[in-house]
């Protein structure tokens, strides 16, 4: 019995087996060079957090960096500079006071001269009705005028900083209620207001001060809603927004930087309205009666009949010391509205 073996189908050839040498794992076969295997790549390395005592660094670097600019180009305002070496002068006269001319010079039972001296070696401008040295007292005055008009045009300033960001920020219905109100101020007289508050409320240099801040702060708030309008169109506050931020910081680290610049300056135009205002109102009677200012040497004056009577010396000084403060600080305040908004064109 022949036995027949499976043949190949013709045309095909049988397929080739595998040598053991080249056998997978086989003993003659070579692997992969370690050199060739690829390597795991590195994770990168975080950059390094700054540390808060540089971020702290940094920003004082950029708040010096800003002031030297700013003063390099407050300097090349000759108006700026004599309005800045005037008020200087006086503010060290003010602080000054109690040692060079000494709290006994508003004593009115120890006043070193007779009633109504002229000028003099003794008293360069001459004494009150009561004897007392006009030069000390206005000196003194001083303190309680500029600090007065600085305090009474912070508050001013502040309430119309508030309220112009809220109104601007906000928008719809509370900017159109919040803006009825500011225009029912803004054509009512201010001094008027003011006398109003100051009559129905104890007299004390407090109730000047509030009497003139919470009736001069309705033209801040218009220029500082416009503002705060205009920085909320651009494109950082959509991203802010974009991101989570809230209304609290929108307005806090993005808005009230940006308004700073305008009101520094209405701080500063704002001080010598404020010291003109204490004057008018210590002059018609209401002001603070247990202190020395410039507005109540005027009062005196006129109720000593320094008019009619053509005690000249008695009238000048005060009057003199509240012109020039006032154009002094209005000086300063055009000076910065320029370097902080190149665009007025303010003159040097």
């Amino acid at each position: 019995m022949t036995s027949t073996e499976p043949t190949a189908p013709s045309g095909t050839t049988p397929a080739a087996e595998p040598s053991p040498a080249t056998a997978p794992g086989a003993p003659g076969t070579k692997k992969p060079s370690p050199a060739t295997a690829p390597t795991p790549s590195a994770p990168p390395t975080p950059s390094p957090t700054p540390s808060p005592s540089t971020k702290s660094s940094l920003a004082w670097a950029r708040r010096r960096s800003t002031a030297a600019r700013f003063w390099a180009s407050y300097r090349t305002r000759r108006a700026g500079l004599l309005g800045l070496a005037g008020l200087t002068l006086i503010a060290l006269l003010a602080l000054t006071a109690p040692w060079t001319v000494g709290a006994d010079v508003q004593s009115v039972t120890q006043a070193p001269g007779t009633a109504l001296e002229p000028p003099s070696a003794e008293f360069p401008l001459g004494t009150d009705q009561f004897g007392r040295s006009l030069l000390g007292l206005l000196i003194w005055g001083a303190r309680i005028s500029l600090l007065v008009g600085l305090l009474a045009a912070v508050l001013s300033v502040a309430i119309g900083t508030l309220v112009g960001i809220f109104a601007g920020h906000y928008g719809g219905w509370f900017s159109t209620v919040v803006m009825r109100i500011t225009d029912w101020f803004l054509v009512m007289p201010t001094l008027v207001l003011a006398i109003v508050l100051a009559t129905v409320m104890s007299r004390s240099m407090w109730t000047v001060v509030l009497a003139i801040g919470v009736t001069s702060w309705p033209t801040t708030a218009r220029l500082v809603r416009a503002q705060t309008i205009a920085v909320e169109s651009r494109p950082y506050i959509e991203r802010a927004t974009a991101l989570g931020g809230g209304h609290g910081h929108v307005m806090g680290r993005h808005v009230l930087p940006n308004v700073m610049p305008l009101v520094l300056a209405q701080t500063t135009l704002g001080i010598s309205t404020a010291i003109l205002t204490e004057a008018t109102l210590a002059f018609l009677g209401l002001g603070d009666p247990t202190v020395v200012s410039w507005g109540g040497m005027l009062q005196d004056a006129r109720d000593a009949g320094a008019v009619s009577s053509g005690h000249w010396w008695y009238l000048a000084p005060p009057g003199i010391a509240i012109a020039l403060v006032a154009l002094a600080f209005t000086l300063c305040g055009r000076a910065v509205e320029s370097v902080l908004n190149p665009k007025l064109g303010v003159g040097r």
